[in-house]
């Protein structure tokens, strides 16, 4: 991918809130010094998002890619100061529990945090109050603090990097509004304002809520939603006057006389998530003050075109009016949990606007139809330095240090880019933001919008559908539950029992037995075809594709430092057809921007097609007599392809297995979907055919050592690191990564994707936990599941090669429990290959 050479770089960044300065910032120190930033407002306040955050900063939550944000925010924030002012305030942060289930929530969290290297301690109710007085402790399960959270002063900060970005060069125009975005050949080249024209080689969309405006003059959609966040202050609280009892009557005097800014509050900030509540201290020459934010409101949409200029909003633009009655129940549970407000009240209030998106995750990276065009968007002040940093990097080096899959841009299937489908789903994440959310639990609404051919047959068998990437997703089906009466499981925890059935044995049982149906249909699919296509398609992954049509290899796509991108099947249909079976959006969006103008076409077909993957020991039993061509193995080895009748539908079959069982992936066009499903179900019968779900599945995969890309590895980890060195062929000829990977094996990683055995057979776990040697965290689970035929827990993680030697002793962390496990040989089932192959 060629870029632009440094020293010619010219970047216009949009918007100079806490995202745009923070990447100015990151631009310069990297040497991109030619750096313009417009801003419509006034600096350093313009009037955006930025200009009224609270400035909490919480690091530990479900995504590493954002713990890794809000680490790098609070450390970098925390080396700035502005006169003597610090930019980061480390208070640390306190959430509390009411509930029995946001108290398991917290033990949950604080695995999370060990995962993640952030420090954190459960506390008991009475140490709660001994850090925040006013709790009335007698309503608490307990809490969990992290004495390295704090409060970021957000305009402090942009004040601190505009000044840094200014000393290596860049600068910083206010009062400049952007009207239009200029481009040539499918390249950006310039901003247009109301005060001139700003030529680039790169624009950056840093512009908060405004960013679907901006989009809209690019041609790139952005799909967030702004929404405004009610947000209050009371009146002063003698309360709260212990915390200034450390200081001399003389100090607190000086205090008075200087910004707000310079007077440290001491009480952390507070966590009220069973009411949508958060609480900071304001420190200022009036006395002390509770800032309260509430999530607890109606969703508050906001139009961005609609939003007024600086000089025409009341207050600034990102500042709308206060609505007590929206507030009013949150002001009461306020009192409940701080009794001590029942003598005060809200002296002001705002709802202030910010962004969301329908995952609740930024949206970051260049655009492929714009090229130069990128998006900074949807980010928040807790994020706002790391997310500078990552795209700094992308931007000056060709990929981030961090794995960004759960940002990119084309994450979203064009199904869930309609502004419909954005209004719905980013209130839904306005709703969640403190919600407890279980790692399966979908989103409820819009649902069903994405649904394979086979949909009807599988309500009729009672599906029991969870929803991934618009697609509904069958996890189990009722139908079969008559099997799963008289298996011995163990006893699930409340948590672990969410979204799952022991139907699901059943399945996996059925399917190690006999034959069962498998939906594949959600899989992306893509068709690379024309005379180049094979040298386009070797050069871009990692194994060696140039066999006869009719193969099919696994391989992997690898960026430029030797990072697993995503991991395909690719199977050679025709001389200069091959079908790929990719992981997301992001990997047609990679095929498509290194492919050459000529002699390669990358289309996506999943829509316009089906799959079902049939597999089991009776799996040719089924398929052999619906079809005149020979289907044993000896005629139709493992990973091969062919073109073939099964009964009336034409059908491309491949000899894969992602459960570690004979069978195919059998594909067809959509329309003739249903006719697929019901002649192999007719034809199955006489074999105990069941459809089976993506929970059987994920058993089933992981007894077998399949490793599920995002999950289990990312472009933070090469091929060796993550067992799957195999697919990489060094000696085919060049290929993208492949210099990065020289001299690296299995043998000198420091690090490996260990497979685990969890010592009691009743024990579960989910994924994400934190894994202990030696008394300490050293590592994290990736993949989880119970592997029914093994009659354990499985779990995959990351450890330090000292640790990942089979045998060794560990702990996992499941909700404060330490879970005994062992790092085992892989794969546990089948390791021969015996089943798959015959």
């Amino acid at each position: 991918m060629s870029r632009t050479p440094a020293h010619r770089s010219r970047v216009v960044v949009i918007g100079a809130g806490i995202v745009g300065a923070s990447l100015a910032d990151e631009l310069t120190a990297r040497g991109w010094t030619e750096v313009t930033v417009l801003e419509q407002g006034p600096l350093p306040a313009p009037g955006g998002s930025t200009s009224h955050a609270p400035g909490l900063v919480f690091r530990t939550g479900p995504s590493k890619t954002m713990t890794e944000f809000a680490a790098y925010t609070v450390e970098k924030f925390g080396s700035l100061d502005v006169d003597g002012q610090p930019c980061f305030h480390a208070v640390g942060g306190l959430e509390v529990a009411t509930t029995e289930a946001r108290w398991a929530d917290l033990h949950r969290k604080a695995g999370l945090a060990a995962s993640w290297g952030v420090h954190g301690e459960l506390l008991t109710p009475q140490r709660c109050k001994e850090l925040w007085p006013m709790l009335d402790e007698t309503r608490l399960y307990g809490g969990f603090h992290t004495p390295g959270d704090g409060l970021a002063r957000a305009v402090l900060a942009c004040r601190a990097q505009i000044a840094r970005a200014e000393s290596r060069g860049a600068r910083f125009l206010e009062r400049h509004t952007v009207t239009g975005i200029e481009q040539a050949d499918g390249r950006v080249t310039g901003v247009v304002t109301d005060r001139g024209t700003f030529p680039a080689d790169h624009v950056v969309s840093a512009a908060g809520f405004w960013g679907p405006v901006i989009g809209a003059m690019a041609g790139v959609d952005v799909p967030l939603l702004p929404l405004a966040h009610q947000y209050a202050t009371t009146e002063p609280l003698p309360g709260l006057a212990r915390v200034d009892e450390a200081r001399t009557d003389e100090a607190r005097t000086d205090e008075a006389r200087t910004d707000e800014a310079r007077i440290e509050e001491s009480l952390p900030i507070l966590r009220f998530q069973d009411r949508d509540l958060y609480f900071r201290e304001h420190l200022d020459a009036a006395g002390t003050r509770l800032g309260i934010g509430s999530y607890a409101h109606r969703p508050m949409p906001v139009d961005p075109f609609t939003v007024p200029a600086y000089d025409d909003a009341p207050t600034m633009p990102s500042s709308l009016p206060f609505t007590p009655d929206d507030f009013a129940p949150s002001w009461q549970d306020s009192v409940g949990l701080l009794p001590a407000l029942a003598d005060s009240r809200v002296a002001e209030g705002f709802n202030g606007v910010f962004s969301f998106t329908p995952d609740g995750m930024p949206v970051l990276g260049e655009s492929r139809e714009l090229r130069g065009f990128w998006l900074a968007e949807a980010v928040w002040v807790t994020h706002s330095a790391g997310v500078a940093r990552a795209v700094a990097e992308w931007m000056t080096d060709g990929r981030p240090a961090t794995d960004l899959h759960e940002c990119d841009l084309y994450r979203f299937e064009d199904a869930q880019r309609s502004p419909a489908y954005i209004a719905d789903r980013g209130a839904q994440s306005f709703v969640e933001v403190y919600d407890v959310i279980h790692p399966l639990q979908p989103v409820e609404q819009p649902r069903p919008l994405r649904t394979s051919p086979f949909y009807p047959r599988q309500q009729e068998l009672g599906a029991y559908f969870l929803e991934g990437g618009g697609w509904e997703r069958p996890h189990w089906y009722e139908a079969n539950a008559p099997l799963a009466e008289g298996l011995e499981l163990p006893a699930r925890d409340a948590w672990s029992a969410r979204y799952w059935s022991p139907i699901a044995a059943a399945e996996a049982k059925a399917t190690r037995e006999r034959v069962a149906l498998y939906d594949m249909t959600p899989l992306r699919r893509l068709e690379v075809t024309g005379p180049g296509a094979l040298a386009f398609l070797q050069r871009m992954t990692s194994n060696n594709l140039a066999k006869k049509p009719g193969a099919v290899t696994y391989t992997l796509l690898l960026d430029e430092a030797g990072g697993i991108r995503s991991d395909l099947t690719v199977a050679r249909l025709a001389p200069d057809r091959f079908q790929v079976g990719a992981n997301s959006g992001a990997d047609l969006d990679w095929l498509l921007r290194h492919a050459p103008d000529e002699g390669v076409q990358v289309r996506d077909i999943t829509s316009g097609t089906c799959c079902i993957g049939v597999w089991g020991p009776l799996a040719r039993d089924l398929v052999q007599p619906l079809t005149r061509d020979d289907f044993s193995h000896r005629a139709f080895g493992y990973f091969r392809a062919r073109h073939t009748h099964l009964g009336h539908v034409p059908v491309t079959a491949m000899r894969l297995s992602y459960v570690g069982e004979l069978g195919w992936e059998l594909y067809t066009t959509a329309d003739l979907g249903l006719r697929l499903w019901d002649t192999l179900w007719a034809a199955g019968q006489q074999h105990g055919v069941i459809a089976a779900g993506r929970s059987a599945f994920n058993s089933l995969r992981l007894e077998k050592g399949y490793r599920a890309w995002g999950h289990d590895m990312t472009t933070e980890h090469n091929p060796y690191e993550a067992g799957v060195g195999f697919a990489v062929r060094p000696d085919k000829g060049d290929f993208l990564g492949r210099d990065a990977l020289g001299g690296i094996s299995e043998d000198t990683v420091p690090r490996r994707l260990s497979c685990l055995t969890l010592d009691d057979p009743s024990a579960v776990v989910l994924g994400k936990e934190p894994v202990h040697a030696d008394g300490a965290p050293v590592g994290y689970v990736t993949s989880a599941a119970y592997g029914y035929t093994l009659g354990r827990g499985i779990a995959y993680a990351w450890l330090p090669a000292a640790v990942s030697v089979p045998g060794t002793a560990v702990h996992i962390e499941y909700f404060g429990e330490k879970i005994p496990a062992t790092v085992a040989h892989e794969p546990l089932f089948d390791p021969q290959m015996e089943r798959i192959r015959r």
